[in-house]
């Protein structure tokens, strides 16, 4: 598996009682999850973009809809997630964040990392993200 940003359109299994969507996360993830967490009752229909230089995420939008935008090296892109098989996996170094959360949405996290409340790992500022961006494409590409 490649260590790059991914959207999967998870399986949707019918029975006669509910629909299931397994997710195997060897078939996702690259990492072993430490954490999970959940984004729901968005009050303002947006999360704020960043970028981690050490955390990796995988994310599945439960029910609802949202729009993830990703910077993955040529700018910015926004992908519609429609619920409940959209995912994402995001690795380190990509600008990411939701954008479009509907108010029913819930979006469940799968994290590499522990919570860390100093946000060390967080990159909040896109400008010094295009730097970091760029840097890392030049190495490499050399």
């Amino acid at each position: 598996m490649k260590n790059t940003f991914a959207l999967y359109s998870l399986k949707a299994i019918d029975s006669p009682n509910f629909t299931m969507s397994p997710i195997e996360l060897k078939d996702y993830i690259p990492f072993e999850v430490k954490r999970v967490y959940f984004i729901s009752k968005s009050k303002i229909g947006t999360s704020g973009e960043h970028c981690h230089f050490i955390e990796e995420e995988l994310f599945v939008l439960v029910q609802g809809s949202a729009t993830i935008i990703i910077d993955k090296g040529q700018g910015k892109e926004e992908i519609a997630m429609i619920g409940p098989t959209s995912a994402c996996y995001v690795p380190n170094y990509v600008w990411h964040g939701f954008r479009d959360i509907s108010p029913d949405a819930i979006i469940l996290a799968l994290s590499s990392t522990n919570y860390s409340p100093d946000r060390s790992d967080y990159l909040e500022n896109y400008d010094d993200y295009l730097k970091i961006r760029d840097q890392k494409l030049q190495t490499t590409s050399a």
